[in-house]
């Protein structure tokens, strides 16, 4: 890159690539050599960007000395803008139009909704930021949207828990599982070597009811000998109150539907 570039650019620029790179640790040389600069002028742009995101609430500049350090952009939510947006899903959600025969709540248009998972799957991470896990784990279908926008926030990968396992896929681990009712046993299988031994993990789901299926990701972690580092769930279901997990974060809490008369009452957690 031209040797002249302008600071303002070059800040735009490394503004754009450590946002777009959470959590991962960008090398001040690999700044350095891009623009042709000293790395004395990238430390000191870092220094105005880590100001910067303070200032407007963007999120930290986490900065690492030594041979294997460098810089990275670790986000954070705005706690009121957080809430803000969570009250008006809220609102969306308890549209009568969503109410489905059985009781069922109807919101997959938007999880696949780009804008919407991203927002909500780093709000999750947040929580789980300085744990530093190595994978996100979900389980298909529908948690997959958000569980994805986690693992970017994280800067580590997503692993997918199958129903149906995929033959191409190779080797898995298949447990059985008490289903979200408790009426039936259902299955889970995930790829052997998708997670190795001793790796942290978190695992995320779009909705919880009895926490059945998160328990059976649980079974899963232990088969694979990795470490359960945390769980994220978008909905919880305030019925059952007793849950088969104890230890979980929720962004909206369902807390009952009328079939009758239509309502559904669901809210942010508190």
């Amino acid at each position: 890159m031209n040797s002249h570039t302008k600071r303002t650019d070059r800040i735009g620029i490394m503004i754009k690539m450590l946002t777009d790179n959470p959590c991962k640790m960008l090398s001040l040389s690999s700044f350095s050599d891009l623009f042709s600069v000293a790395k004395s002028s990238v430390s000191e742009d870092i220094v105005h960007i880590k100001s910067l995101f303070k200032e407007y609430n963007i999120g930290d500049i986490d900065t690492v000395v030594g041979a294997g350090g460098g810089v990275r952009f670790i986000p954070s939510g705005n706690k009121a803008a957080d809430k803000s947006f969570l009250d008006s899903l809220c609102v969306e959600l308890s549209k009568e139009s969503r109410l489905m025969t059985g009781g069922f709540l109807y919101y997959s248009d938007l999880l696949f909704m780009p804008d919407v998972a991203k927002r909500l799957g780093y709000m999750l991470a947040g929580n789980f930021m300085s744990r530093q896990p190595d994978a996100v784990l979900t389980m298909e279908t529908m948690g997959i949207p958000i569980a994805l926008m986690t693992a970017q926030a994280l800067g580590c990968p997503l692993v997918t828990a199958r129903k149906q396992p995929k033959l191409t896929e190779g080797p898995i681990i298949t447990i059985s599982y008490t289903s979200e009712s408790g009426k039936k046993l259902e299955s889970m299988s995930i790829v052997k070597h998708s997670i190795k031994k001793g790796q942290k993990v978190v695992i995320i789901d779009d909705f919880m009811r009895s926490g059945g299926t998160i328990k059976g990701m649980l079974r899963l972690l232990e088969e694979m000998e990795a470490v359960h580092t945390g769980t994220g769930v978008l909905i919880s279901s305030a019925v059952p109150e007793r849950k088969v997990i104890t230890d979980y974060v929720s962004l909206l809490t369902l807390d009952g539907v009328d079939e009758q008369t239509k309502k559904i009452h669901i809210r942010t957690t508190e």
